[in-house]
């Protein structure tokens, strides 16, 4: 993985401070190699994690074609580098190197946009044809890496893999309403394409296009579409089992260490298990917190502690496992909540991102790649709002029942903001646009509703997430349930076969036999791991508490509304799904002050 960053029409380039600037601030992302090209119209920068072919692949990379010089700079990994180097070299292509950087740049030079239909992987990336004078740019249909942009009132376009890199470009940080009401309504959520700050945006997921003549053009590429299921159950499963681990081996390409994250649920531990299979030797990784032994408290998502479960799937395997378990501790758990705010380049899940940083900071010291099992909930329908019909019926994001709680914080200057019209119009255009057969009955309807939303929402904070989280630290994280051929099958089979024996994700479940422990293989679903100390309630309460009257946080949030929350108010009411509880909601406001002062950000 990488980091990418460019201008186009500036007409001057940056000066030595400031590409110095934009290295530090995508150094963490890349800090192998540094890039940098320019001419009379175009910049492009470029930090390297170098993972495949780590003597070549440097960027920006050229092409010469015919009549048109092509320049690439590009974050991600192919998975099917080798199959389209040979279509290619069909074709009259020749290479030098062993990347898939090279591999991208000549099926750019052969198919122009239609390239992206052709990749299997993660990525984001810009091309600039020189003569033609144009750029075209692409993200990954699940949206796996970021790519975020501005276009300027005088024509200058810029974008970057992180915003904080986009704000070293000369880009001003400004705050309006929308971001106000985004930070307040929707956080750690947003708005596809929404970056926050007034002007920046993010290209979506599947999405390509052209900067041309001072005009932006960007279209959708990919879609979730549904159709008819006509497999049988057994049909199913074993399709099931094999795009999975398709997925996985595909994954495991690398030249530098790979790891797995193991949780001891379901998702790692299977993503480990076939790992290892196909490996013979692996490390794997999980994450605890001090004394969390001691003051666990079983609830309705999190019947019991993942520690045991780790231990029978690290048994079950036996040699050539070798598994790390990393414990975080109180204080630094809390004093990461900053760092974690500059990682992501805004507030976000609070400890849930903050515990994360800390633990890839762990890994990255024995591997450069992990895998890890994030959305396989999204695809298989794991969430509690998939299966409680209560939470499955009711109006709005389900995990984010709390319009009226978060109004309450809004500042009296943005009183003109209704909380229940800016999210319900998101939620709406969130329903029209999932695809859906005619005829689908409406509980069947209800759940490609469901994957939708999570797709376009809850599954995009949780990808932030892990990029950025393990990126600060240089760690690549590759994610095989976000494989677009198991979300293209998985979208149209039928509930009661996701369902499977009435247990969540099911058919995976039974997809999976042998390859786990059955304690393992049927445990109930349990959430990401936080820390359940009284200690970090009290540290975040403190953090909070001293922010000064004057903080720019109570320019836009009410101080009577922070008062009550350290007091207690509101202790029961989820902020952000089942992680983001009271501990964590304080905590979001220390990172929300964190995040107004350390990027300047101005009001307006």
């Amino acid at each position: 993985m990488c980091g990418i960053a460019g201008r186009i029409g500036s007409g001057q380039p940056l000066s030595e401070k400031r590409l110095n600037a934009v290295y530090r601030a995508l150094g963490r992302r890349g800090p192998d190699q540094r890039g940098y090209s320019f001419d009379a119209f175009s910049e492009l920068i470029h930090t390297r994690l170098a993972v495949i072919d780590v003597k070549h692949g440097r960027q920006p990379m050229r092409l010469r074609v015919n009549n048109e010089e092509y320049t690439l700079v590009y974050n991600g990994e192919l998975y099917n580098t080798e199959e389209l180097r040979s279509e290619l070299r069909s074709l009259g292509h020749s290479f030098t190197e062993k990347s898939d950087t090279e591999v991208l740049l000549h099926a750019y030079a052969e198919w122009k946009q239609r390239c992206v239909e052709k990749l299997n992987g993660i990525f984001a990336f810009a091309v600039w044809e020189r003569n033609s004078k144009k750029l075209f740019l692409a993200r990954d249909r699940i949206g796996v890496k970021p790519l975020f942009y501005h276009l300027a009132a005088d024509g200058t376009f810029a974008f970057a893999s992180e915003i904080p890199a986009l704000l070293e470009l000369g880009i001003e940080p400004e705050l309006d309403a929308e971001g106000v009401a985004e930070l307040l309504f929707l956080a750690p959520g947003r708005t596809p394409g929404c970056g926050v700050l007034r002007g920046i945006r993010e290209v979506l997921p599947a999405s390509r296009g052209y900067f041309d003549s001072g005009r932006l053009t960007l279209e959708p590429y990919w879609q979730l579409s549904d159709r008819e299921h006509r497999d049988s159950f057994r049909d199913t499963v074993l399709n099931v089992r094999e795009l999975v681990t398709g997925a996985v081996k595909r994954q495991l390409v690398s030249d530098v260490p790979v790891c797995t994250f193991l949780s001891g649920g379901l998702d790692s531990s299977a993503i480990t298990s076939i790992a290892h299979r196909e490996l013979g030797e692996l490390h794997s990784f999980s994450v605890d917190y001090e004394d969390n032994a001691k003051f666990f408290k079983s609830s309705k998502f999190q019947p019991n502690p993942d520690s045991d479960y780790i231990g029978k799937v690290a048994d079950y395997l036996g040699d050539g496992l070798t598994h790390h378990s990393v414990i975080l501790n109180t204080a630094d758990l809390a004093d990461a909540l900053y760092e974690a705010a500059e990682a992501r380049g805004l507030p976000g899940m609070a400890d849930v991102d903050s515990s994360l940083l800390l633990f890839c900071r762990e890994i990255k010291k024995f591997a450069t790649v992990g895998l890890s099992g994030e959305c396989a909930d999204e695809i298989f329908g794991g969430y509690p709002w998939y299966r409680d019909p209560d939470l499955r019926s009711s109006y709005g994001f389900p995990w984010a029942q709390s319009n009226e709680y978060r109004a309450g914080f809004i500042h009296p200057d943005y009183g003109g903001l209704n909380v229940g019209e800016y999210v319900n119009m998101r939620y709406e255009n969130t329903l029209k646009a999932a695809d859906i057969l005619p005829g689908t009955p409406d509980s069947e309807k209800r759940f490609r509703q469901l994957v939708r939303l999570n797709f376009d929402w809850f599954m995009q904070t949780l990808l932030d997430r892990k990029d950025r989280m393990s990126m600060y630290s240089g760690l690549e994280v590759r994610v095989p349930f976000c494989d677009h051929n198991i979300a293209e099958y998985l979208y149209s089979v039928p509930w009661d076969m996701k369902d499977f024996q009435g247990r969540e994700k099911g058919l995976l479940r039974e997809a999976l036999r042998g390859l786990l422990p059955d304690e393992v293989l049927w445990r109930k679903k349990s959430p990401y791991p936080k820390t359940h100390h009284p200690e970090y309630l009290a540290a975040v309460r403190k953090m909070l508490s001293e922010v000064p009257a004057d903080a720019p946080l109570y320019s836009i949030v009410r101080r009577e509304a922070i008062t009550e929350l350290l007091n207690g108010g509101g202790s029961e009411t989820p902020w952000y799904g089942q992680l983001m509880t009271a501990p964590q909601t304080i905590a979001y406001f220390v990172q929300l002050n964190y995040w107004l002062e350390h990027f300047k950000v101005r009001l307006v």
